[in-house]
């Protein structure tokens, strides 16, 4: 089978397609064929040697897969060989072949493209969490969401006009329309304006109450200083720090230096909530995780979550895919097709 290796930490010349031994499945675990990839920012700090949860280089990134069930391990039903299925994997997924737990895997919606359908985990699976299970979003609330025209902004903006709530979106001023199109009440041009006093003036200075932000380091003090009372602060990313080599390594220091201490008494004044989220690590709570990729899954089946690819590039093109999410080029989710 064929793999994306990430060989060294660098540029995205270290990215290369690689031969290697096709996976066999554990009992327990399906080898799904891939026919669709998900690429996420967390691929790309890897490749910079910025993401402390990447596994040893040479790696292969990718955590979320579609594709065709095509082998099963022992004590796997029958019937899943051959079924189309979207599955999410700790690394590896960014391959011809994945083993998976059987656990880890759900059957694809027809209504899905498997290009869809590989869009789905990590983007939906982290809105869901930070919304409906952390941020306790409710009918009448309001939400800011940062980086609104990127995967995760779209996923969010899909469940909090679920939910009923007001939405506030920072993007870039070539996304408005779109994402107006897709339901967001106010986008916000956060490229050649400071958002902080424009969401003051939108709010009438009472801010909002939840806000999403995957940026990191003194933007989140900004964030918490825009929570009316009640508000909640969700973090989940540090792509401030974005950068390759020494450059990188720089911009991770100044934006943990920083980055706001919460103090307790301060929230027991404010009246506010912090809370983080990392993904990635919740593979030890697989029911929890299979509870929220089902009610996702029936987003999909009642037609409310409609996941957006803006582009798909080859295994060969994976260069230019992170080249293009790394520059925020990106509406929506990229794809990674074998």
């Amino acid at each position: 089978m064929r793999q994306v290796v990430t060989t060294t930490t660098g540029d995205v010349d270290v990215l290369k397609v690689e031969e290697r031994p096709d996976p066999q499945p554990a009992p327990g675990e399906v080898v799904v064929r891939v026919r669709a990839a998900g690429l996420n920012f967390a691929d790309v700090l890897s490749r910079q040697g910025l993401y402390p949860d990447s596994p040893p280089k040479p790696c292969v990134m990718g955590y979320e897969v579609s594709g065709i069930v095509e082998k099963l391990g022992q004590g796997v039903n029958s019937d899943f060989i051959g079924k189309p299925v979207v599955a999410l994997t700790h690394f590896g997924g960014q391959s011809d072949l994945i083993a998976v737990k059987a656990t880890q895997m759900f059957e694809k919606p027809d209504s899905l493209t498997f290009e869809q359908a590989a869009a789905i985990p990590v983007n939906y699976l982290t809105a869901y969490a930070l919304l409906v299970v952390m941020g306790s979003l409710h009918v009448g609330e309001s939400l800011l969401i940062h980086n609104a025209g990127g995967g995760v902004g779209l996923a969010a903006l899909e469940i909090a006009k679920k939910i009923g709530a007001v939405t506030y979106g920072t993007a870039s001023p070539q996304k408005h329309k779109f994402l107006t199109e897709r339901g967001l009440d106010y986008p916000i041009d956060y490229r050649n304006q400071d958002w902080q006093p424009v969401l003051a003036q939108l709010t009438d200075g009472r801010g909002v109450d939840l806000i999403i932000d995957p940026i990191g380091g003194h933007h989140w003090k900004k964030s918490y200083a825009s929570l009316r009372s009640t508000g909640r602060l969700g973090m989940f990313g540090l792509s401030t720090a974005s950068a390759t080599g020494f450059s990188g390594k720089l911009k991770l220091v100044k934006a943990v230096i920083q980055t706001p201490w919460f103090h307790p008494f301060a929230l027991l004044n404010k009246n506010r909530g912090v809370f983080g989220l990392n993904l990635g690590h919740m593979w030890h709570e697989p029911e929890k995780v299979a509870v929220w990729m089902r009610e996702i899954l029936r987003g999909v089946a009642e037609g409310w979550i409609n996941p957006y690819v803006d582009r798909t590039f080859s295994f060969e093109e994976t260069g230019d895919a992170h080249k293009y999410l790394e520059q925020r080029k990106n509406t929506g989710k990229i794809i990674l097709v074998p």
